[in-house]
């Protein structure tokens, strides 16, 4: 449904009568059958499938390939953080990469469409994570010490809070 809605509103130019009245048909055909309309993993397609399977898809991802821890390492983590910013960093650069509210990961499933034996390709949001900011800094001055010349290194990210 946000989809569609995102679509709806991006455009541009004025919708015409007919195209609302069409977004306005999908999204009801959708919402009555329980389908959802997501992003697949390659290129820009679209899949259309039950929500039921969806959410199954996902559940049993996070069932097969995570444990359940049974309390949250978060406070510890963090502490640990500081303590090694504390030491490694200068006291007027510290603030640049203590992720002040730190949050769970998110993951987000994007339905493979070329290799059936697996379902989903994964993508997590790392950006609220306790050592994201942290990491960045020693992957740029590893990168500065020992350039590697591969695709699929962390490119720096260019924002605010870059500066070493």
């Amino acid at each position: 449904m946000d989809c569609i809605d995102t679509l709806q509103w991006q455009s541009p130019t004025h919708r015409t009568h007919p195209e609302a009245h069409l977004i306005r048909s999908i999204q009801n055909e959708l919402k009555d059958n329980k389908d959802m309309i997501t992003c697949a993993d390659k290129g820009n397609s679209i899949v259309i499938l039950t929500t039921h399977q969806y959410e199954t898809t996902i559940q049993n991802f996070i069932l097969n390939n995570f444990h359940t821890a049974t309390t949250d390492p978060t406070n510890t983590f963090q502490t640990q953080i500081r303590n090694t910013i504390t030491t490694l960093i200068s006291k007027d650069c510290r603030w640049k990469y203590i992720n002040v509210n730190p949050a769970t990961l998110s993951i987000k499933g994007l339905i493979k469409i070329n290799k059936p034996d697996q379902l989903i390709q994964q993508v997590v949001n790392w950006r609220n994570a306790l050592a994201y900011k942290l990491s960045r800094l020693f992957t740029d001055k590893i990168n500065h010490i020992a350039p590697l010349h591969n695709a699929f290194n962390i490119k720096k990210h260019s924002g605010p809070d870059t500066e070493p």
